[in-house]
């Protein structure tokens, strides 16, 4: 039978003999009870192990009322000596949005269960159950979309940093920069990701396995050896990492390419090889440095999830997990595809199947089947045309590259997918409002674009207003034309401002107790190494391993601003050093916030329009002056996010810290002389680059962007825009609004269930939604709702062991697939000049080749204040 032990000052325990566990555990429905704490049967049989050793008060920190009482004092005394997992769990995850919301409300009420602490002899079942939950959640991860993927186990022996690894890795780094950095200007662009590298290192490493001689050196006791044994995970995954450093590619080349290309700034010096490598470098040092001594706030914390990292890893762990468990699926039937095959058979019909809508038969891309109903119908083409347009049309792409532009709905969670949908929606009516009625002008422009115009509704010739070193002439400025925004540029700009104040009370109302354990950890690693501060199983597999110390990451920082004092100084500029501080300080504050939504959502929140903004506001008229602000400022953080994601990889994989330190460094150095090199040939040797109608896409929508904000923000300065007369003021009031929103979501929620619908609204990432507009659409977001609800709700709801074993494989080879079919399309067909000249290539016509307005200017008449008299 069950006996009770009290144990001295007043703890409980609850000693279950074997065969009576079972008994009562037989009870329990598995099936029903993995469901509801969301894990397989597995999962749960494997977490029932454990419970057994766990003490009461050990499942629940007592909680005290009467803290003058000597019984409450005891309580105390032990509470804070054991290790208390339910509290810890509830503590930790208040607010975190993936926790199971269902096992937070769980273990609260388990805690609040005055009566079951009482007598617990009562309560046998419902102690059983909290135990194996509560040994779920901390023997494991307590988030299912890693358990499905990340192994809480490590081999501290595998080898990881050998010879090969570095070499593949490297061969790789040079790969993934050329292809990424080629094709970052295109529209659509194509990219090379991590699944596409795990996928063609696999063989490679294998081969090297097989061929390579076993000779090496010792060094320092440790021997390197050519050919160290079987191809593992850690090196594979290693491999991955430092391909990832040459995806980043260098924040410089938006600089470069609207210094050196006489379509916007026209200034020879930028086409200087030290001046366009000492940029690069600076940069991607100065984002890997950053993401290091940010990584006890992004990557050791458990909230700390990494959405997109998990395809990388499912991806690994299918290539070297040969075993095949079979899974129960949709429609009730057994599935025992292994992963390997599964991702074969999925890559293979991508493949085929991408050829239609980037090459055969184009149109399937951008379905714009509505707009050709009626192309010259103007407001039919407005609301629902893919091109020139807003995209309300329910059936916009049959491509897979447009599905998952804003975001792959088989990674994020789909309350981020819901949420981003939203804010998209709203930005769209907002679009829709402001241009009928004609709110500043924006009628008498196209609805949808990133270009600046102006006061004749044409496009805005920066050169009209620029001196010979590139800054505001004032003189040229009142002779000629303010600067006009379309209406998805002003809505997108308003998002923006709201997004940026939202975050920062975000992030103190639902982290501020992560970041103030985070800071806890970092001033105690300086006195003795790591403080202990993260109890999730990963972070206690990583403890065996040595630490990467602070200086070290401190040093990389002192060297990225000295090789970019060196570039702003050495060449002329015209630019005050001081920028690059000014910058560097925004990174720093932003880099946390800005990365615990990534981390936690799979969104990253760019802010380079506050960068802009700020930039513009400490030098105004001198729009390289900005560029570098924004270069130093928001680049720098959202490399730093990049490189924090491959730290959780490692993380992930148990690979030491000191490896993944070094094989970062050298990919960092390599990839910046590799994608400056490739910018080079795009400059010199790639026909109308940047133009409108470039034949092979390469109409440079980033560098457009990027352009528009150096005029808008620098050489016009914000104060134009923005300052007390300026044009749009009124947007400013985007600030005040997104700094409340948090707050009026919080207080709301926190009277609510935390079941109830209104719970998952997420406001950074509904405000989000508004950015992605200009000059991109809602046919770009909507296509990812129905997948995302297929994935991420039905089937992970009701069959998760089939989920966790395909859902992550699938995205890595649809990924995979697009992006090695792209580049075959391009190097074989498109850079030679082979194109099927066909009506399903050329579909569009009317307003949706041309832009068309709502609004005509009479002839010799324009909009605005009179010439002379701009603020």
């Amino acid at each position: 039978m069950v006996q009770l032990a009290e144990k001295a000052e007043d703890v409980t325990t609850v000693v279950v003999p074997e065969p009576e566990k079972h008994q009562i555990w037989n009870k329990l429905n598995e099936d029903e009870f993995a469901k509801r704490v969301s894990a397989t049967v597995d999962e749960v049989l494997l977490a029932q192990e454990q419970p057994d050793t766990l003490e009461l008060n050990e499942a629940r920190e007592v909680r005290i009322s009467d803290s003058s009482s000597k019984k409450s004092r005891k309580r105390r005394k032990l509470a804070n000596a054991g290790f208390q997992l339910a509290r810890y769990l509830v503590d930790t995850h208040e607010h975190d949005p993936n926790f199971p919301p269902g096992a937070w409300g769980r273990m609260n009420d388990f805690l609040l269960n005055d009566p079951l602490f009482e007598n617990p002899e009562k309560h046998q079942r419902e102690i059983t159950e909290a135990k194996i939950e509560v040994s779920l959640l901390t023997s494991n991860s307590p988030y299912p979309e890693v358990r499905a993927v990340v192994e809480p186990h490590d081999d501290p022996d595998l080898p990881c940093g050998t010879i090969r690894a570095y070499v593949i890795g490297l061969a790789f780094v040079i790969l993934v920069a050329f292809i990424n950095q080629l094709f970052s200007v295109r529209q659509p662009s194509i990219s090379i990701g991590s699944a596409v590298v795990q996928l063609l290192a696999f063989p490679v490493g294998k081969a090297a396995a097989r061929m390579l001689p076993d000779i090496g050196v010792t060094l320092f006791g440790v021997r390197h050896s050519l050919n160290p044994g079987p191809f593992n995970k850690k090196e594979h995954m290693l491999i991955s990492i430092m391909a990832n450093v040459g995806m980043t590619l260098p924040s410089s080349r938006y600089i470069i390419f609207t210094q050196w290309l006489d379509r916007y700034f026209g200034q020879p010096y930028a086409s200087s090889f030290g001046y366009q490598i000492l940029l690069a470098l600076s940069t991607n040092f100065m984002g890997f440095g950053l993401a290091g001594l940010c990584r006890r706030f992004l990557v050791y914390p458990s909230f700390c999830i990494w959405p997109r990292s998990l395809v990388t890893i499912a991806l690994n762990s299918s290539l070297h997990n040969e075993e095949n468990h079979s899974v129960i699926g949709p429609f009730r039937n057994i599935y025992t595809i292994s992963r390997s095959r599964f991702f074969m058979a999925a890559f293979f019909a991508m493949f085929v199947w991408f050829w239609f809508p980037d090459y055969i038969f184009g149109a399937l891309s951008t379905f714009n089947w509505i707009a050709w109903i009626a192309p010259l119908n103007f407001n039919l083409t407005a609301i629902t045309g893919i091109k020139k347009g807003l995209g309300f049309n329910p059936l916009p792409t049959f491509d897979w590259n447009i599905v998952t532009h804003v975001l792959d709905p088989l990674i994020v969670p789909y309350m981020v997918t819901i949420n981003t949908f939203f804010g998209v929606l709203l930005g769209g009516i907002f679009i829709i409002g402001m241009y009928w009625t004609n709110a500043y002008n924006t009628a008498y422009l196209p609805i949808n674009t990133n270009s600046m115009f102006n006061h004749y509704a044409k496009s805005f010739n920066v050169s009209m207003v620029l001196d010979d070193r590139g800054w505001l002439d004032e003189t040229k400025y009142q002779a000629y034309s303010p600067v006009y925004l379309a209406a998805s540029s002003l809505t997108m700009y308003f998002f923006s401002f709201a997004v940026y104040s939202a975050l920062v009370s975000y992030a103190f109302l639902y982290h501020s107790r992560d970041i103030s354990l985070g800071f806890k950890s970092l001033i105690q690693s300086f006195k003795r190494g790591d403080g202990g501060h993260f109890k999730d199983i990963h972070s206690k597999l990583m403890s065996v391993y040595r630490e990467v110390p602070e200086w070290w990451y401190a040093i990389l920082n002192v060297f990225a601003i000295a090789l970019g004092l060196a570039a702003v100084a050495g060449w002329p500029t015209f630019t005050n050093v001081g920028v690059v501080f000014f910058g560097i300080f925004l990174a720093v504050i932003f880099t946390i916030p800005t990365g615990i939504i990534a981390s936690t959502t799979g969104i990253e929140i760019g802010f380079n329009v506050l960068a802009e903004f700020l930039g513009g506001a400490l030098q105004p008229g001198n729009a390289l002056a900005m560029n570098f602000f924004k270069c130093f400022g928001y680049v720098t953080t959202a490399h730093a996010i990049d490189f924090a994601n491959d730290l959780k990889l490692a993380h992930y994989l148990k690979i030491p810290q000191r490896q993944t330190f070094w094989a970062q460094i050298i990919a960092v150095f390599v990839s910046a002389f590799v994608c400056t090199g490739v910018m080079n040939f795009q400059i010199t040797k790639i026909p109308d680059m940047c133009q409108p109608d470039q034949k092979d896409r390469f109409t440079c929508p980033g560098v457009n962007t990027y352009f528009t904000a150096a005029v808008l923000f620098g050489s016009l300065g914000a104060r134009k825009m923005f300052g007390a007369k300026g044009t749009y003021a009124t947007l400013l009031s985007a600030f005040p609004i997104g700094l409340a929103l948090p707050f009026v979501f919080y207080f709301i929620q926190k009277r609510l269930p935390r079941n109830h619908w209104f719970g998952k609204i997420h406001p950074v990432m509904f405000l989000s939604g508004g950015i992605h507009w200009s000059p991109y659409n809602i046919a770009y977001m909507w296509p990812a709702v129905l997948p995302a609800y297929i994935s991420m709700k039905y089937v992970r709801t009701r069959y998760l062991a089939f989920w966790g074993k395909y859902n992550y494989v699938l995205s890595a080879a649809l990924s995979t697939a697009i992006a090695i079919a792209g580049i075959i399309i391009f190097f074989t067909l498109n850079y030679n000049s082979v194109s099927l000249s066909w009506w399903g290539n050329d579909p569009e016509s009317g307003c949706e080749a041309t832009s068309c307005t709502r609004l005509k200017l009479p002839k010799g008449e324009y909009f605005g204040p009179r010439i002379g008299s701009y603020p």
